[in-house]
């Protein structure tokens, strides 16, 4: 039975398929807390919209169609998305965790700040990847790799 290298393990068992689910998990809780204790809408569309962004990058690197779509660069994107969830994750828990709040609105609020967090932590690690290992026509080549005529 040959064993699977390192290099192509499948998505989901990665380190940056563990935080984006684990992202997806915090964002579906904080949505369900503002649900269930009837926050202001825009608590409950943005957590909604979030959610069905992560499950949509994880279902793309799940069947590797980042690979087949090879006109964008889904890793800009994916850090783009990143940074611009944790900021709106961050602004609404934050106001969710305001003291006029119920107590299940604040639990979301809770699970929001960790949802963020998650954020920030998907986006280092998929920044540290480009610097590390850059694809495509952003190689990075040592001087002494250069051919000269």
């Amino acid at each position: 039975m040959p064993t699977l290298k390192p290099k192509h393990r499948p998505f989901c068992f990665s380190v940056k398929g563990h935080v984006k689910i684990l992202r997806l998990a915090l964002s579906v809780t904080s949505m369900t807390f503002f649900i269930i204790g009837q926050a202001p809408e825009p608590y409950i569309v943005i957590t909604g919209f979030e959610v069905t962004v992560i499950f949509f990058f994880i279902i793309l690197y799940m069947l590797r169609l980042d690979r087949l779509i090879a006109c964008l660069f889904w890793p800009l994107l994916d850090i783009l998305n990143s940074v611009i969830a944790a900021i709106f994750m961050v602004i609404i828990s934050v106001l969710a965790l305001l003291p006029e709040t119920t107590r299940v609105i604040a639990f979301g609020g809770v699970f929001g700040i960790l949802a963020g967090v998650c954020c920030i932590a998907d986006g280092v690690l998929i920044y540290r990847k480009l610097l590390f290992n850059p694809s495509g026509p952003y190689q990075k080549q040592a001087i002494h790799d250069k051919i000269v005529l």
